[in-house]
């Protein structure tokens, strides 16, 4: 058997199972939710949609195009806090202006043609540009998780969020109020804990998600802190490891022991709690290395850059002026996919930021071919 063959038959099997897993979730959502029938509705309809997508991005692989069900689309580069660490402010896109909503739509238009089934809104803080909820409106066959740090989450926004089934906030969370305060600023606690109640007394669907570091590493995946925020009303948590994306903060990576403990826990967090637990990058070795560069997702970023991640940001495909599929065949992206030795996990959890000297090798080589 050549190298193309075996290549050809591991994709397929990781495709597979990346699908599997996407339908896991949604069927565990749709468990969590039986008591509240027009989200159970929602999720029904849902795991259809899926299945639906999933037979559309296998038609495109059939076609030469590999379409990933996830996108991360950094909608904007604007903030209200200045979260320590933070990826988007220590890449300081500062040159460029952002995707006009217009093509955004277009954009969310071909993502639904191709086949995506998930596109993750973050930033920068996403709802700093609430026009973006015109596009979801729009888009129900698509799930939009929005990662928000929650300060704009007033009654209108959460009455006009609450109408939209396929956009579920995911407030960003550290620990309790002392962790969480000292990297995002204080009183941010407070405003989330207000939130959250809001948003269970709409009966709305939403998340947390929880950047694991060293030094919060026991608390956020303790059965006492996720008991909590269950009470809280949160049904869907994200375990984000963190990427030392900035100098001077490797020491917030956490160890080799507890990077191979942290899916020990989720496995008896989801033992002990109905509700979801994923994990990121999370044991991506299953699906045989990294998932960036469009083998599990791609990242937009807020200027329309198409890149392998948004701890990756690099890009030989603008998608204010190609196309989403276009993009999707980028000569850069397919060199990074077809690296099978470079996709391992590596220390710091993200195989590409830890390789981002070759990643600036490939693009630089696309670039010269495209010139």
């Amino acid at each position: 058997m050549s190298r193309k063959e075996f290549r050809f038959i591991m994709e397929a099997k990781y495709r597979k199972r990346l699908n599997n897993a996407i339908l896991q979730v949604l069927r565990q959502a749709l468990r969590i939710s039986l008591y509240d029938p027009s989200m159970a509705l929602f999720l029904l309809k849902t795991l259809f949609r899926q299945k639906k997508a999933a037979r559309i991005r296998e038609n495109w692989e059939e076609r030469g195009i590999h379409v990933p069900p996830f996108m991360i689309a950094s909608v904007t580069r604007q903030c209200n806090l200045n979260c320590t660490g933070c990826y988007a402010h220590a890449q300081q896109r500062i040159n460029h202006r952002e995707m006009s909503s217009a093509r955004f739509n277009e954009l969310m238009d071909e993502a639904r043609e191709l086949g995506f089934a998930f596109a993750l809104l973050a930033g920068g803080e996403p709802l700093t540009r609430p026009n973006i909820l015109d596009t979801t409106e729009t888009h129900p066959q698509i799930i939009f998780p929005l990662f928000t740090n929650g300060l704009l989450l007033s009654d209108p926004m959460l009455d006009r969020l609450g109408k939209q089934k396929n956009v579920i906030p995911v407030l960003s969370l550290e620990g309790y109020e002392q962790e969480t305060d000292a990297r995002r600023g204080q009183g941010v606690y407070g405003n989330l804990l207000r939130a959250m109640k809001a948003m269970k007394a709409r009966r709305m669907f939403f998340g947390i998600s929880l950047t694991v570091t060293r030094s919060n590493f026991q608390l956020v995946t303790s059965e006492s802190f996720v008991h909590q925020l269950v009470k809280d009303g949160c049904r869907l948590f994200f375990f984000v490891e963190y990427i030392p994306v900035k100098e001077s903060t490797e020491d917030m990576v956490i160890s080799s022991s507890q990077r191979e403990g942290l899916e020990l826990r989720m496995r008896e967090l989801r033992r002990t709690f109905n509700r979801v637990f994923i994990s990121f990058p999370g044991d991506e070795q299953s699906y045989g290395g990294c998932l960036a560069a469009g083998r599990g997702f791609v990242h937009v970023s807020p200027d329309g850059g198409l890149e392998p991640c948004p701890f990756a940001p690099y890009s030989d495909t603008n998608l204010e002026h190609s196309s989403l599929k276009q993009g999707l065949a980028s000569v850069f992206l397919n060199g990074i996919r077809e690296s099978d030795e470079h996709l391992e996990e590596t220390e710091g959890g993200c195989a590409l930021w830890n390789k981002r000297d070759w990643v600036q090798s490939l693009l630089l080589k696309s670039r010269t071919k495209i010139a």
